[in-house]
């Protein structure tokens, strides 16, 4: 694959403000580990090979286990992750694929209680943000790189 342009450079200040969302997201109460599962769960389900080898190796760097990786793509299918975590999944997927039926109240719901409210709204934005970066990725062929 050939990378279409680098949108960072033609494109600077929209890209600025991507990374300065970045930069806030990080001071989230989102666990960090948490935090790549939602970024890989989007990336794989978008298709984004750039993102989603980016941020294998860090969940792998904040200690996250090959076992949970491989089973993230069938995480409802294991026992491998928590009840808030299984909640972050399914709100992340259906937030992703909002041509389905959009956010059901169920999922809402559990999310919020389980979060509350600032800590939801911290995982909307993460939610956002990924999918933001996986439709940039995909749109210009960024190519991940080879370890």
């Amino acid at each position: 694959m050939k990378a279409r342009m680098h949108i960072k450079s033609v494109e600077p200040r929209v890209y600025k403000a991507m990374l300065e969302a970045e930069k806030q997201m990080a001071t989230f109460n989102i666990d960090p580990k948490l935090n790549e599962l939602i970024k890989l769960r989007v990336s794989q389900l978008n298709g984004c090979g750039y993102c989603l080898n980016m941020h294998a190796r860090d969940a792998r760097k904040l200690g996250e286990t090959e076992q949970r990786l491989y089973t993230l793509s069938a995480w409802w299918e294991t026992p491998f992750f928590t009840e808030t975590e299984q909640a972050v999944l399914r709100l992340a997927e259906e937030l992703t694929q909002l041509t389905n039926r959009g956010i059901s109240d169920e999922v809402y719901a559990k999310a919020l209680s389980l979060l509350g409210e600032q800590t939801l709204a911290q995982v909307i934005f993460a939610i956002i943000t990924i999918n933001s970066w996986n439709r940039i990725a995909i749109s210009t062929h960024l190519v991940a790189d080879q370890d």
